[in-house]
């Protein structure tokens, strides 16, 4: 009989192996490294079309009238936007609902769940949706049992993530807004925490953003978009994959939650009575206000958001101008972004610059596709001002759009995402006004570099910049569809270099804030 290698090599039979409990811990993770990862990709890999069904109901004419009992302001400041719902928040009389793609534990959170708390003790009633990510790896603070656990208060998690169900790692929920007493609201991009609310932090860790404040004028919200939103909110709320959270306090945890709301108590916002802001007065007139939404399922998504934009976009006749924190597109986004420049038109997009950004991965994406985007025909502005740009908006024509959706694969295909449009000349200059002052403090991108412009000077990056960029786009190649695209730093000499080749179906593991 033959010998194997081994025993021609040894003289000796070659071992059985033996199933040791080391080598069967092993295969057991390398099986589950193997599901988890199929997993995760397959439900995702295909992009899906928009039905006939959303193409049949999609009417431009909708988006204008004049039968809006709303009226509408920008908030701009982050000490505005902390101290904005904390009035609110005050001033709640029977329900608050809160929405979040991400809270923590920190300064201005804590502000906004004391007051919440202060509100629950006096009988308004609390709804909080939050992210599941977001619930798993911040939600279990003692301060958010502390307002969990109160009777009046239900918190729910919208899919959060289980290790034995990876497909539920991606498919986030990435609106953000609040509502009181079904009459005020404010939505926008901004996320709970420090970076975006109040001024707790250092000007270079904070980032400019958009919301909207919206009051109705009337008592009833057949004609207010808070209508819209709230039906909206309902279905996400009441889907299977929404599920209750921080209801009861486990008992080794029982002192610490009795600290925490001791402490919450102890806050200023706790103790706030309301200014009686004239919210009216604060606000300018809207003609018509629409929500446009994602679907809200935990799976790849039909890109409805970004395809009734994209339909208003190339049915544009005079202006389309884009705000978004950075652009990371897929194949058809381009294509779109072609078909609307085109027209002719003056089409604009205002962008963070890689220096200021604050978000690694979707630098590097853009940093690689940056020429592939100036071959659409769109004029990019890059953002070199103080701080990162967080704000997502558009001009289109005489509509003027502002929300939570980033112009990037995982805004378009994964996650839930919120714009409000709105019609009206007060509130389309408000907007306006805020993007040209921001223009102000861009640089034109052209093939060869930026366009020189009085009082504006590019910005240069070091560490850990300088170091990552290299770092991702090595690591990144092989993988790139896993999180943004490809990612890596390329010099500007290669800004002309063409268009890079096609990329693999999106999927994204690290959520975009």
């Amino acid at each position: 009989m033959a010998k194997n290698l081994y025993e021609t090599l040894t003289g000796a039979p070659k071992p059985r192996k033996r199933w040791t409990p080391l080598r069967i811990v092993r295969c057991f993770l390398l099986v589950y490294l193997l599901y988890f990862a199929v997993g995760a990709l397959l439900p995702f890999t295909l992009h899906p079309g928009v039905s006939a069904a959303v193409q049949g109901r999609f009417d431009p004419a909708a988006f204008r009238g004049s039968d809006s009992t709303d009226r509408a302001a920008l908030v701009l400041d982050n000490q505005d936007a902390l101290g904005l719902r904390l009035q609110m928040i005050a001033g709640a009389e029977e329900s608050i609902i809160l929405t979040s793609f991400d809270i923590r534990d920190c300064e201005s959170a804590r502000d906004i769940f004391a007051a919440l708390l202060a509100a629950s003790e006096r009988g308004v009633a609390v709804r909080i949706l939050w992210d599941g990510m977001s619930g798993m790896l911040h939600g279990r603070a003692p301060v958010f049992r502390a307002l969990g656990e109160r009777d009046n208060v239900e918190i729910r998690f919208y899919n959060e993530p289980n290790f034995l169900l990876p497909w539920t790692f991606n498919g986030r929920m990435h609106d953000k807004y609040l509502i009181v007493d079904g009459s005020l609201m404010v939505l926008g991009g901004r996320n709970t925490f420090d970076l975006f609310l109040g001024d707790y932090v250092p000007d270079s860790q904070k980032s400019h953003d958009n919301d909207v404040l919206v009051c109705n004028t009337a008592p009833t919200l057949e004609h207010s978009v808070i209508g819209q939103v709230e039906g909206y909110f309902e279905k996400v709320w009441d889907q299977p994959d929404t599920r209750p959270a921080l209801e009861r306090t486990p008992a080794l945890r029982a002192a610490a939650v009795a600290a925490a709301a001791g402490e919450l108590r102890a806050r200023p916002a706790y103790a706030l009575t309301p200014a009686g802001l004239d919210y009216e007065a604060m606000t300018v007139p809207v003609e018509k206000a629409t929500l446009l939404t994602n679907p809200t399922g935990i799976f790849a998504k039909e890109p409805t958001l970004w395809w009734q934009l994209q339909q208003l976009m190339e049915g544009a006749r005079d202006r389309v101008y884009l705000q978004t924190p950075y652009a990371v597109p897929s194949a058809a986004m381009y294509d779109g972004l072609a078909r609307v420049a085109e027209k002719g038109i003056p089409f604009e997009m205002q962008l963070n610059s890689v220096a200021v950004g604050d978000n690694l991965v979707a630098s590097s994406d853009y940093l690689t596709n940056r020429s592939r985007l100036l071959d659409t025909g769109v004029t990019v502005w890059e953002w070199f001002g103080d701080y990162s740009s967080h704000g997502k908006a558009a001009l289109i024509d005489d509509l003027a759009v502002v929300g939570s959706y980033n112009f990037d694969m995982r805004s378009t295909y994964l996650d839930t995402e919120m714009m409000l449009v709105f019609y009206g000349d007060a509130f389309y200059d408000l907007l306006e006004a805020n993007l040209m002052e921001m223009e102000a403090q861009c640089l034109q991108v052209s093939e060869e570099g930026y366009l020189p412009r009085a009082g504006v000077e590019p910005k240069t990056y070091g560490p850990p910049k300088s170091i990552l960029y290299p770092v991702t786009q090595w690591l990144s190649q092989p993988f790139g569809f896993l999180i943004l695209g490809s990612c890596g730093e390329v010099s500007r000499k290669r800004w002309a270099g063409g268009r890079p080749a096609g990329r693999p179906p999106a999927l994204f593991l690290l959520p975009i804030i």
